[in-house]
Order: structure tokens, then sequence, then C-alpha cells
């Protein structure tokens, strides 16, 4: 199908995929973006649910990811402390997905084979290791649900996002975090089908340079169309090597940019400093 890759660009045993975009030179220019010192979050706020009987793993999509231990350490000093069981790919957490998440065709970026890369003692390739020193990039804003929620049946398309750049008047540059609103925040909205991006539209990231995907929905599944990759889990993340933050709500950054005038800035996302994972739960913090 004639798909985009980026494998061996950056050599044989890359683990950061287009984080190599984000150069010196691309992150001074997004620290030129902060001129008002105001900033937003992008991530799903969490209630956990305290474990009693488990730990088990949530077993529907409404139970919390993250389930939580009190505990008391006595003497000599009082004080309180927690353990937590948490789900990182859970569609009511924001998480950042690692390039070893989901194989294609058996491989994952750079073309390793997945059982490899992901083994029972935990990801040896690949792994939320490449996250070590945090992503800190200009971030854009494409709002795609400016007049309300994406048809569920829409797919987006390259042109959806270049009509999105002009409306806004930002162009997205090689190295910057691509941050999509279709105002379909999951713990709003739920439903089969559901609007995404298309192949088309990874191939126009591809073309750009995004070094990373933030969005309030990734992928379009058309039921017509089986065994198609997705653009962003199928394409975007295996074979161009590109982190997804998935589960954002961007309402709060939307209103911000319309407030301004302004639908660029600095995008920072340090999750916890975790190696050998699949994923890891992340606050996405725009800055202006």
């Amino acid at each position: 199908m004639d798909l985009p890759t980026n494998w061996g660009r950056w050599g044989d045993d890359d683990e950061l995929g287009t984080l190599n975009l984000i150069t010196d030179e691309v992150r001074e220019r997004a620290a030129r973006e902060v001129r008002l010192g105001r900033s937003v979050s992008l991530a799903v706020p969490i209630q956990p649910a305290p474990i009693a009987g488990g730990p088990f793993p949530p077993r529907t999509a409404e139970e919390s990811p993250v389930q939580q231990i009190m505990a008391f350490t006595g003497s000599p000093a009082i004080a309180y402390a927690d353990s937590m069981l948490v789900t990182n790919h859970h569609t009511l957490s924001t998480h950042l997905d690692a390039l070893s998440h989901i194989p294609q065709d058996g491989m994952v970026y750079p073309g390793r084979p997945a059982n490899e890369a992901v083994t029972a003692f935990g990801v040896r390739k690949g792994s939320t290791a490449a996250f070590a020193a945090g992503i800190v990039t200009p971030g854009v804003l494409l709002d795609l649900g400016i007049d309300g929620p994406v048809a569920a049946d829409r797919a987006i398309t390259a042109a959806d996002l270049e009509a999105a750049e002009q409306r806004h008047g930002v162009r997205v540059e090689s190295g910057d975090a691509l941050v999509v609103r279709f105002d379909w925040v999951t713990t709003r909205y739920r439903g089969n089908p559901m609007p995404g991006m298309s192949l088309d539209a990874a191939r126009w990231m591809h073309e750009r340079g995004v070094s990373v995907y933030a969005g309030d929905l990734g992928d379009k599944y058309p039921p017509e169309q089986p065994g198609r990759p997705s653009a962003m889990h199928g394409v975007a993340l295996p074979r161009l090597g590109m982190p997804l933050v998935d589960g954002i709500d961007a309402d709060e950054l939307a209103a911000l940019c319309a407030e301004l005038g302004r639908y660029t800035f600095l995008f920072v996302a340090a999750p916890p400093r975790i190696h050998g994972l699949t994923g890891i739960p992340v606050n996405p913090v725009a800055i202006f």
C-alpha cells in the first residue's frame, strides 16, 4: 500500500524514532513560544479506586486505570503513603505510547521482530526509556471540533489538516508536536463508529516531520476495509516511530488558543523515568 516508513532512517538500532527530529534548534524555537507565562494541561484527570479484594486490572472501560493501596508508616514519624496498580493503556488515562506498543506484521520500529523487543520479562527495545529526557518541542493545535464534535463517520485527510492550518494561521514544521482536537474526549463520548485519522493524514504527518502526536482521538477503523492498518497505531507508531499521546482533553487548550488568537505554544511531556514499559501515563502541558 506504499506506506511511509522511517525504518533505517536513523540506523538499525534507533530507539527515538521521530523524536530525532527535535533538534537543539527546534527546542530553541520552542522556548521562544513562551511569552505570557500561561499554561494548561492536556491530561484527563484520574480518580484512583481503592483496592479491595484484589489487586485486579480493570475489567471494563469505565473502571479507573489507577488502583490505590493506602499505607501507614507508623513511628518514629507519622506519615501516609500509597502503592498504585496502574493500567498504562486505558481509555480513561492520558498516556504516552512507546514504539514497541503495537507491532505491524510482527515487527516494531525500526524493523525488529516484536518477540525480540518485548518479552515476558519486560521491553528490551523500543521502550519508555526513549522518554528519559522528556519531550520539549514546539506544539501546534489543529482544532477540528471548533464547530462541535467531528462527525462519527469522518476520516480526517491531509486536506482537513491543511484547512485547519489556514483557519488558525499556523503551519506544522519539522519537529513539532501535533495536537488535534476532535471534541470527542473519551470521558464524554464513546461509540462505534468514531472519527479518526486516515492513512492520508499519516502520510502528511510524515512529510511535515511531526515528532509526536497528541489527540483526543487517533485512528479510524473503517469496517469496509478489514485488515488495512490504522493510521496512527498501525503506521505512525510502528513504521514512522512516532510516539503517540493517547486520550488527551484539549478543550482547555482550545479555549485558551481562541482567547489568545494563537495556536502555537511550548509543548512539554515529562513522564516518570521508568524504563522497560510499552507506555506510561503522562501530563502534557502547553505553555504560552
